[in-house]
């Protein structure tokens, strides 16, 4: 076997990065979307940890980028799901999706992943089409081997989001994203997205 030991002799554990990517414009604010999704995220979490209880040789550390006007680190240190304590996102400005693909390729970049790290989970949440350069974003999201390699999801909320810009960042035709209508919904579309991928 060539499992890697720690120095204690204890067998290291391969880390898995998440990083949910979480809509917090101003829209968000209207029919309860706000509040459904802090609540999805905080529902979450139990099952994360799960997941990640029965596959051992895995640390699964998350992060999270809100994006309004602009876009800024909400979880910014990758934090082992065990540990994890969510906040509150608060909403409130324009959509700049761009922006955070930009945040999320910046984390990826090998001299943060490390050489033995598994392929990041991305999770992006939107109830809106991007305001700013979402185009440049995806580029440079792209442009890292890890973007590339990324497991790459996306939650649409409601009617209004913007399906063809959710499915480019998935980047793949046979999966769909799959609108949350009611909060209910999107509580149990982010459980499911967050522990199957």
């Amino acid at each position: 076997m060539n499992n890697r030991k720690l120095p204690g002799g204890a067998m290291s554990k391969r880390p898995l990065h998440f990083i949910f990517l979480l809509d917090a414009s101003g829209s968000m604010n209207a029919d309860g979307k706000i509040e459904a999704l802090n609540t999805a995220i905080r529902v979450a979490i139990p099952a994360m940890r799960e997941a990640a209880a029965k596959n051992p040789g895995v640390q699964l550390l998350v992060r999270a980028i809100t994006f309004a006007t602009g876009a800024r680190w909400h979880l910014a240190e990758a934090t082992a799901i065990d540990s994890l304590r969510w906040t509150d996102v608060v909403a409130g400005g324009e959509t700049h999706m761009g922006k955070a693909l930009e945040m999320a390729a910046d984390a990826l970049k090998e001299e943060h992943m490390g050489a033995r790290a598994l392929p990041p989970v991305l999770i992006l949440v939107s109830d809106g089409r991007p305001n700013d350069d979402f185009n440049s974003g995806l580029a440079k999201l792209m442009a890292e081997p890890w973007g590339q390699a990324a497991v790459r999801e996306a939650v649409p909320i409601g009617s209004d989001a913007g399906l063809k810009y959710l499915q480019r960042f998935i980047g793949d035709d046979e999966r769909k994203p799959v609108p949350a209508t009611r909060p209910e919904a999107l509580v149990e579309r982010i459980r499911v997205v967050s522990t199957a991928a």
